[in-house]
């Protein structure tokens, strides 16, 4: 992989630089970190292009096993939590008043969390390393979404792109039916898993072997030391703190789920007839090669691989061409899918030529 491949994943670390940077220049800047994503990173994503490369088969199993990768995310994870502790006391300095100063901040940490901490978070959880997996959780503690780990792993691979799946977004279902559906059905079904795992030990599901209880309480226990801590150093209650902490959580999984409504939509696995689904492929996710958003989200945009080989390592996913093609990175797709109309006129035809492939492959075998 070349040096500048390898130095591009950095990138990711310039996204919590600007949310500080825009908190001390005061007022509307607060938004800096908003209009760089949603602004500036598509026009650059446009201008650069696609990266199809793929690394060799030989090559993959030499890059996949490099440290530096993994220390990227490892670094990322003790970021990410000493961001969150500058949050925090960044807003019960009383220094943000205005309601624009509140939106731009707190839409900034949202991004920083959940844009690329839950993405890292995402890669982690996927790994057999026990290190690997709680900093995985770690991460998801900061943004009250630790039920993901059970859901996307144990639920979501397993159901992708089937009715089963609340987290596949439906033909026509705009996003925000898609959101109280996957937030409120995801986490329902985390405690169905989880329940079952403890069923067949032999564990009852109120016990605290039971992680969703423990997923339920450690950010509150989290939120609850940053107020008090912050609160006795200050000498009045931090109000801020927990105002703060559960809105950029809101922000940072109200990104997942606008990020898992782009990678699904309306793509639907074969049932056939025992049924049960046909094997998950490279067809069955929604693809962006798009060369600088992959730097930022550490290539979960080549989705398409990921889900056909789930344990593979972030640097090493391939592109297909046979998967269907996102016209834009997700950057410029989730503004897109916050406006239904424009989203159906663009993706809907997309969905159909994806259909026709599938239909004409099937009949050709």
């Amino acid at each position: 992989m070349s040096f500048f491949k390898k130095i591009g994943f950095f990138t990711a670390f310039i996204l919590p630089a600007l949310v500080i940077a825009g908190y001390y220049l005061d007022g509307w800047w607060n938004f800096i970190s908003v209009a760089f994503v949603f602004l500036l990173l598509p026009v650059v994503d446009y201008l650069v292009g696609l990266d199809t490369q793929n690394v060799t088969e030989t090559e993959s199993k030499i890059i996949g096993e490099e440290f530096y990768y993994r220390f990227i995310t490892y670094i990322w994870t003790f970021v990410q939590l000493t961001f969150i502790l500058w949050a925090a006391v960044a807003i019960s300095n009383s220094k943000i008043t205005t309601w624009y100063e509140w939106m731009g901040f707190i839409l900034s940490v949202g991004l920083v969390t959940g844009g690329i901490g839950i993405t890292v978070a995402h890669e982690l959880g996927h790994k057999k390393s026990p290190l690997e997996r709680f900093y995985s959780k770690l991460l998801l503690m900061t943004v009250c979404y630790m039920h993901f780990y059970i859901e996307h792993n144990r639920g979501h691979h397993v159901n992708v792109a089937t009715p089963e799946d609340p987290a596949t977004a439906k033909r026509n279902e705009n996003v925000y039916a898609f959101w109280f559906r996957s937030v409120c059905i995801g986490y329902a079904h985390a405690w169905k898993l989880e329940a079952e795992r403890l069923t067949r030990k032999g564990i009852g599901t109120w016990s605290y072997h039971n992680q969703m209880i423990w997923f339920a309480i450690l950010p509150l226990l989290f939120c609850g030391a940053l107020t008090f801590g912050l609160s006795a150093w200050k000498g009045y209650f931090a109000w801020q703190v927990p105002v703060f902490f559960f809105t950029q959580s809101l922000v940072a999984f109200t990104l997942l789920e606008l990020v898992n409504y782009i990678e699904h939509y309306g793509i639907v696995r074969k049932q056939l007839k025992n049924g049960s689904y046909e094997r998950v492929n490279p067809l069955h996710s929604w693809n962006a090669s798009h060369l600088i958003s992959n730097f930022f989200l550490f290539q979960l945009q080549r989705h398409s691989d990921h889900h056909a080989n789930a344990i593979k390592r972030y640097q090493v996913l391939n592109h297909f061409d046979e998967s269907p093609q996102l016209p834009f990175g997700y950057p410029t797709m989730i503004v897109i899918a916050m406006l239904p109309p424009v989203w159906f006129n663009l993706m809907n035809p997309l969905l159909a030529d994806w259909e026709y492939k599938v239909y004409r492959n099937a009949v050709a075998a």
